[in-house]
């Protein structure tokens, strides 16, 4: 296919290519992987780079990024190889002599400490950047071990503060190693932050400082680039809905039980335990949906009430196809079951098949699929089963429907909420996009008493 790029997407790919460290900060749907391919070509014709590693999520290296470089022509010539899979296949990927080694960031840790495979790359390309927000976690320790050997680094990401400002130094210590915010987290609390919640010998959640946003943001703009979808594209209409549902009174006494005592009697011998608010939070989302882990790990069914919602809502599309959002094992077991004809998209002929039209329902995860994979070609109906606290999840999953290349006029996302439950606390911290830990605690309000 010839590549016509907006103007967006020339200056972008110009950015990139006049910042050896940069932060491509494009909201979804707008072609981070096309803007950045191109950039690629130029640097690897002009001699600039001769080896580049990219790393994304698992389904996004191993389908999205693969696929582009098959789609565009003026892309074609550009060799690439895909490390994921078993050892042995991650092993034979990297030792190919192309210019992409394209490695799911699960690997990362493994390529630069196990692998036994030298480090040897001109250029990193980090699709979603926001999943090295994390500056314990051993996939950004490993990788800051050897920032140091690469000139060039490139970071794509639509979310990059979805839980905050806090995301934001870890991200850019992989990018410029400490330069704009510091190298080190203690010192970015101090410069930006104040103690927000306090406990007795330790602080719980921070809060900026007065005109921290605005320095911070003035100190990374050097190598930031930032666009909105809305700006750029004609994008479909989005239609938001909720379809509520109601617990019986039995079950919502079942339901309020647990919310107040943390444990109660399922059934014979069968018992859930909340030991904090975050786990009685997840028990209630679960109870929500109509199912709950138990805790000898066996389901204990609930009600049946969003079933039935998600029923009538796929009859209502009268045959046109819809995508199932899901977030528990159970949840997507009870609807195979009410719903044998539901394919889950989690292989590269699952995801060709729903874009062909192949598939009438499709179930998804939003851990698994949130990011990167193109789907608007299948559908223009998301329903979200059961909702998850993270923003960026949430929003990586709608964009895998509402976004550039959509034929659809509009885009619908129903949600099935259980009123009186959680679920009405998720849907108002995704709306005020409020996901922090304080939301959630405070939407649980859990009396967490030693009896």
């Amino acid at each position: 296919m010839k590549y016509l790029p907006h103007e967006y997407q020339d200056y972008a790919t110009q950015f990139i290519l006049d910042h050896p460290v940069s932060a491509v900060l494009l909201q979804m749907g707008l072609g981070k992987s096309v803007i950045t391919l191109t950039a690629l070509k130029k640097l690897f014709e002009d001699g600039v780079i001769h080896r580049v590693l990219v790393i994304a999520p698992l389904r996004v290296a191993r389908d999205t990024w693969p696929a582009e470089i098959q789609k565009w022509d003026h892309l074609k010539g550009m060799t690439f190889s895909v490390a994921v899979g078993t050892e042995a296949e991650r092993r034979a990927a990297l030792l190919q002599d192309t210019m992409l080694r394209i490695i799911n960031r699960e690997n990362v840790q493994w390529m630069i400490k196990s692998s036994g495979i030298p480090f040897e790359y001109d250029m990193i390309v980090i699709d979603e950047l926001s999943s090295f927000k994390n500056h314990q976690a051993k996939r950004f320790k490993a990788l800051m071990q050897v920032r140091h050997r690469v000139r060039r680094i490139v970071g794509l990401t639509g979310t990059p503060t979805s839980n905050g400002l806090m995301d934001l130094f870890a991200e850019y210590k992989l990018l410029d190693m400490g330069k704009r915010l510091g190298r080190f987290i203690t010192g970015y609390r101090a410069d930006f932050f104040l103690p927000d919640k306090v406990g007795f010998d330790r602080v719980y959640s921070w809060k900026p400082r007065l005109g921290a946003e605005e320095e911070i943001y003035r100190r990374i703009s050097d190598i930031t680039v930032s666009m909105k979808s809305a700006d750029f594209l004609k994008m479909p209409e989005c239609l938001m809905t909720e379809y509520p549902v109601w617990m019986e009174p039995s079950e919502k006494d079942t339901y309020d039980t647990l919310k107040q005592d943390l444990i109660v009697l399922l059934g014979p011998r069968k018992t859930v335990d909340a030991k904090n608010a975050a786990a009685l939070c997840g028990k209630l989302c679960q109870m929500a949906n109509g199912a709950v882990y138990a805790d000898d790990g066996e389901t204990t069914w609930i009600h049946n009430h969003k079933l039935d919602a998600l029923e009538d809502l796929v009859e209502a599309a009268n045959g046109n196809p819809v995508l199932i959002a899901y977030w528990y094992q159970h949840d997507i077991a009870r609807i195979h079951e009410r719903l044998p004809s539901v394919r889950t998209l989690t292989t590269s002929k699952d995801i060709t098949d729903w874009n062909a039209g192949k598939i009438p329902v499709a179930a998804i995860h939003p851990a698994s699929a949130g990011h990167g994979l193109n789907l608007q070609a299948g559908g223009h109906t998301l329903i979200w089963f059961g909702l998850t606290w993270s923003l960026e999840l949430y929003q990586q999953t709608n964009a895998r429907l509402w976004r550039q290349g959509q034929q659809a006029d509009t885009v619908v996302i129903q949600h099935i909420i259980t009123k009186g439950t959680v679920d009405e606390d998720i849907m108002a911290a995704l709306n005020e996009k409020e996901l922090t830990q304080d939301s959630l605690m405070n939407a649980v309000k859990a009396q967490l008493e030693v009896k």
